[in-house]
């Protein structure tokens, strides 16, 4: 990797920090030039505007949460331990310094709602993916006979916006507790459909 390419990774990475921890419209060029140490050109250098940069650095977020999925729940093999796995990896977003803020699909979908149309594109786009992933998840299992027939649709939105929700809540209150208990509550209920040999 480049020198010049090293740098606008790094650009892209700090500014990931500060637009999901304080939001596109609330975070300045002067945030981002905090947060880089560097000056407006050197910015402007590698991102042509603060519009190409914060798509840039929502692909960034959202694909260190892919990675953390691939690396903490697809090293397991049976639906439940998976469907847990997602439920604590959620769960420790917060203390992820490049994901500080939350999740970045739900705080791109909630301030990029009207304000800016592609970003809102890119946090659709990812929350399908999400989507999909969790009920392939569900739909293996119950194929494979480790998890009781269920909606896998249904189960997948429920565990999404239960999990936002207490993102929310915890962020609101600054109360991880809130977290632990949908995790707990969710725990219990993939237990209850887990079929025992």
């Amino acid at each position: 990797m480049s020198k010049g390419e090293q740098t606008k990774l790094r650009i892209t990475a700090e500014a990931a920090k500060v637009f999901n921890s304080k939001g596109y419209s609330q975070s300045s060029l002067q945030d981002i030039m905090e947060a880089t140490q560097l000056k407006k050109g050197g910015i402007y250098r590698y991102f042509a505007s603060k519009d190409e940069l914060a798509l840039a650095a929502f692909d960034f977020a959202y694909n260190r949460l892919k990675k953390r999925y691939r690396d903490e729940v697809f090293r397991l093999t049976d639906a439940q331990k998976r469907l847990i796995a997602v439920l604590e990896l959620h769960g420790s977003l917060l203390g992820d310094p490049y994901l500080e803020g939350g999740c970045p699909i739900q705080n791109t979908a909630v301030e990029a709602d009207d304000t800016h149309p592609e970003l809102k594109q890119r946090a659709r786009c990812a929350m399908d993916e999400w989507r999909h992933t969790i009920k392939m998840i569900i739909q293996k299992g119950v194929s494979r006979q480790e998890i009781k027939a269920v909606d896998a649709e249904q189960l997948g939105a429920v565990m999404i916006a239960s999990l936002e929700g207490a993102v929310m809540l915890a962020k609101l209150y600054a109360d991880k507790t809130y977290i632990r208990r949908i995790i707990d509550h969710l725990k219990a209920h993939i237990e209850s459909l887990t079929i025992k040999e």
